[in-house]
């Protein structure tokens, strides 16, 4: 966004608080708040990067600050949250996506690294469709299957249908 005085613009479209006249930037847009909001366009032409704070936090330094504080502290219970679930029963790492979405509505970092995380997924996916991919996938599973129902097989005609723990040594 470029700001430029109200005598360079002959006094049109000027800022009646400030004196200076807001122009859009270079692609001729403006956000929604009216001024060019600043932040840098995504490397993938997707949301631009930067703040998703109101306009009346961003305008105050200060509020501002407290908002980024507490967005931290609460994308950090979350994501905090998500990993004492990892061990324990529950959904840890959709969790900790969780925690970082709320950190990515504030933080540039977070941003990029959900950017990065989508695109990875999303990469996945795609070579899991792979029909060579999907045959070894299938194969495999089919094998490990196999080797869990001898196992499983053996257990029963060795020591019947016994839970582990009341096998007697014989």
């Amino acid at each position: 966004m470029t700001v430029r005085s109200d005598k360079a613009r002959g006094n049109a479209g000027g800022n009646t608080r400030t004196g200076e006249a807001v122009v859009p930037d270079e692609t001729g847009a403006r956000d929604q708040d009216g001024g060019g909001g600043g932040e840098p366009e995504g490397a993938e032409g997707g949301r631009p990067l930067g703040s998703r704070a109101p306009h009346f936090i961003r305008r105050s330094r200060p509020l501002h600050l407290s908002w980024q504080v507490a967005v931290f502290l609460a994308g950090l219970a979350v994501v905090v949250a998500g990993v004492i679930m990892l061990p324990l029963p529950g959904p840890g790492w959709v969790v900790i996506f969780l925690g970082m979405g709320i950190w990515a509505t504030e933080f540039v970092w977070a941003q990029l690294a959900l950017r990065w995380t989508r695109r990875k997924v999303a990469e996945a996916a795609q070579k899991a469709m792979d029909p060579r991919v999907r045959r070894r996938n299938i194969t495999l599973t089919v094998i490990g299957l196999a080797v869990i129902a001898a196992i499983g097989g053996w257990y029963l005609w060795k020591y019947g249908l016994v839970m582990p723990w009341k096998i007697k040594d014989s």
